[in-house]
This record gives C-alpha cells, sequence and structure tokens, in this order.
C-alpha cells in the first residue's frame, strides 16, 4: 500500500480514532438515563444495570469473531457488516419493550461495535509497526480519550430534550456516520494475498500460538490488567469520592475530566518521545507511575486522608494509562504477520474486557463506606501487569533496534520516515 498522504493520515486518524470510541460511547452515553429506564420498564435498578454488563460481554466476545473474520476476509467487509449491525442493534434499543429484550440487544450492540475496536488496531499493525505503531497509538488517544468525558455529558444533555430512547437513537445516528467514514475513509489494508486461509480450526491454532508466545501473552496481560485498574477506577470512584469523600456530583465530574486530560496527555507525550525513547522504557514508566499511584492511594486510605490526597493519586493511576496502553498494544502487536494480526488484536481486546469487568466489581466489596477494596484492587491490577511486562521482556523476542523476522512477507509498512532511517521496537 503507497505512503498516506498527511491529508489521508489524519483522516485515518479520525476514523480509527472515532472507531475505538465505539465502547465508551455505548458503555457511557446512556448512564445518565438509567434510573428513568428502571421506571419506565417497571422493573428494578438491578436488572437494568444488567444491560451495562451485557454490553461489556458482547465487547469481548464480538473481537474474538471480528479479528479473525478480518484476517480471512480483509478489514473492510467484517468492518462495515459489524457498524450496519451496531447501528441497527442500536436503533432497536429505542424501541425495546421490556429490560429481557433491551439486554439482549445491548450485547448485540456490543458485539456488532466491537468489529469497529479490533479492526482498528489491526489496521494499525497493517500500516505500521514498531515505534511507529507506538506514535500512531499515542496519536489515536487524542481522539478516543474524549469519549469517557464527553459521552456522559451528552447523554445528560439528550435527557433534558427527550426520554432514554433518544440517547439510543443518537448512538443509531453515530453508527451510521461511522459506517460512512469508514466506506469512504478506510481504505483496504490486507491485501488477499497476505489473508489467512482455513476455518475454525485453523484460528484456533493461530490463538494457541498467540497464547504460547511469552512475549505476545506477557504485553497482552500487562496491557489488560492496566485496563482493570482503570475500569476498576471507573466502576469505584462515583461511590468513592461521592459518598465517602462528599464530593458534588459537579465536583466529581471535574475530577473525572482532570484525570481523563491527564490520560490522553500522557499519550501524547508518549507518541512524542516515540523512536527517541524505546517503546520497553516507555511501557516501564507508564508503569510505574500507575504504581506511584496505587500506593499512594492505598496509603491515603489506610492513613484517613482527605479527598486532596486521593484524587492526586488516581490522577497517578490514570494518567500513567496513557504510557502503557499504546506502547503495551504496539510491543504485543509487533512483528506479527499481517495474517493474524487481526486474531492478535481480537485476543488482546478479549482479555482486556474480560479481566477488566472481573476486577471491577471488587471495588464495592467492602460496601458503600470504605474506598480500602478500591484501592487494593487497583494496587493488585498494577502489580500483577508489571509481573507480566517483566515475563514479556524476559521472553527476549523483541531487542532493541532488531525485529523478529516475519513468518511470511509483510506488506513495508507505511511511515513518515525518510528512506535509510530506522527505529527500534521495544
Amino acid at each position: 500500500m503507497p505512503a498516506l498522504s498527511p491529508r489521508r493520515r489524519v483522516a485515518l486518524i479520525v476514523v480509527l480514532g472515532a472507531l475505538t470510541a465505539t465502547a465508551p460511547l455505548a458503555l457511557d452515553m446512556y448512564l445518565p438515563a438509567l434510573p428513568h429506564m428502571a421506571g419506565d420498564l417497571s422493573t428494578t435498578a438491578l436488572r437494568v444495570q444488567l444491560t451495562l454488563t451485557a454490553c461489556v460481554a458482547g465487547l469481548a466476545l464480538g473481537q474474538v469473531v471480528a479479528g479473525p473474520l478480518s484476517d480471512r476476509w480483509g478489514r473492510r467487509r467484517p468492518l462495515l457488516a459489524g457498524l450496519a449491525a451496531y447501528a441497527l442493534a442500536s436503533l432497536l434499543c429505542a424501541f425495546a419493550p421490556t429490560v429481557e429484550v433491551l439486554v439482549g440487544l445491548r450485547f448485540v450492540q456490543g458485539a456488532a461495535g466491537a468489529a469497529g475496536i479490533v479492526i482498528a488496531r489491526a489496521v494499525v499493525r497493517d500500516l505500521y509497526s514498531g515505534t511507529d505503531a507506538a506514535r500512531f497509538f499515542g496519536t489515536l488517544m487524542l481522539v478516543n480519550g474524549l469519549a469517557p468525558i464527553l459521552a456522559p455529558v451528552v447523554g445528560g444533555q439528550l435527557l433534558r430534550f427527550a426520554p432514554w430512547p433518544g440517547v439510543f437513537a443518537v448512538l443509531a445516528g453515530l453508527g451510521l456516520l461511522l459506517l460512512v467514514a469508514s466506506l469512504f475513509g478506510l481504505p483496504e489494508t490486507l491485501p488477499p494475498g497476505e489473508r489467512a486461509t482455513g476455518g475454525v480450526t485453523a484460528t484456533l491454532r493461530t490463538f494457541a500460538g498467540l497464547c504460547a508466545d511469552r512475549a505476545f501473552a506477557g504485553y497482552t496481560l500487562a496491557l489488560a490488567l492496566s485496563f482493570a485498574a482503570m475500569f476498576t477506577y471507573i466502576s469505584g470512584s462515583p461511590f468513592v469520592l461521592q459518598e465517602i469523600y462528599g464530593l458534588s456530583p459537579q465536583a466529581f465530574s471535574a475530577a473525572f475530566a482532570v484525570n481523563a486530560v491527564g490520560i490522553v496527555a500522557a499519550g501524547q507525550l508518549s507518541r512524542a518521545l516515540a523512536g527517541r525513547v524505546r517503546l520497553g522504557p516507555l511501557l516501564g514508566t507508564g508503569l510505574g507511575v500507575v504504581a506511584a499511584g496505587a500506593a499512594g492511594l492505598v496509603a491515603a486510605v489506610l492513613a484517613g486522608a482527605g479527598a486532596t490526597w486521593v484524587l492526586a493519586a488516581l490522577f497517578l493511576v490514570v494518567a500513567g494509562q496513557g504510557l502503557i496502553l499504546p506502547n503495551a498494544t504496539a510491543l504485543a502487536l509487533a512483528d506479527r504477520p499481517p495474517h493474524v494480526a487481526g486474531s492478535a488484536s481480537a485476543l488482546m481486546g478479549l482479555a482486556q474486557f474480560a479481566i477488566g469487568g472481573a476486577a471491577a466489581p471488587l471495588a464495592g466489596l467492602g460496601g458503600a463506606g470504605t474506598a480500602l477494596p478500591m484501592a487494593v484492587t487497583i494496587a493488585a491490577a498494577t502489580g500483577a501487569a508489571a509481573v507480566a511486562a517483566g515475563v514479556a521482556v524476559s521472553a527476549g523476542s523483541v531487542r532493541p533496534g532488531r525485529n523478529r523476522r516475519p513468518r511470511r512477507p509483510a506488506p513495508p509498512p507505511v511511515s513518515d520516515r525518510r528512506p535509510g532511517t530506522t527505529t527500534s521496537s521495544d
């Protein structure tokens, strides 16, 4: 594939960033409407919350399907089919007559939206590798990092003008916009000659081979466990900061926004340093920042410190993710042949949402009166992520200044580098 012009590259960043934002949009935009939905559907708050669980499950499992399909059929066809299904499922959610129907539709919505997440990562791997991939993933964080901030705000504002089905109607419209943008703005990045062959058995063999690769497994677990720490913060902080530390809803929203800005800023720092600093040390720095925040959070909770110290620690926990996520992703996908990039991206997504979803409820084990379970869960996930990254590094599959030779020839990566320059991939 020829090198992209600056204009096409910007368009690609916007489209891929929007595709990776489908998850926070689907998860967060309707959160302000949950109490209204319980009343309108004549059900309990617990059953309405199952719609969130169903969407997370769909996002996790949908990637396992979409990733391998994109390796066999190319990136565009599974992506366009997924976006069309996402828009349709979102529209049907607006007309769900019962909470049980809504739960089922939310699963379909999540599974369809997963195509955008997994294929966006695979497209980046098709075009870039090593340092260039980490730089591109860092750029994407500037786009999709705004989604968790804006989604609940937009959802809350929509409720001023329309009942809760209006939120899902807007999500359907956004799905259609993404479908059109992908149709005209996203080229096919996996040529027919580079696509995988075989059926389910071949896909399972690919999954098994990736799981047996210590470098891939280590970096994937480091990514997933770090995400689990952040997901624990997302699920636990509304109760901890408002009910224990007395923040108003407005103050909590401001703190949430500041932390989101921190992760975006760290992502841009990672992008700026990629090429001058190897990816491994950047990942290690991010893990160190998050570990410092986690330790500070546990200490603040045990010492009975005020909200200021807790907020400072949480800022480090969240901001450090901006150094972890792009570099762990790039290192996990480094030198994967094009015909397995979709499957590798699928396993990463499955681990990310499965581990994150399993860790989040642990924040509430001690009830609403203590922040210690949230702090300990964040610290434990961060420590485990550091161990996983250490296993990946010790595997020695990616060495400074040198990449493994892929098992199948890969097309030359698209890059902004001048001919003759080199980059390192860890």
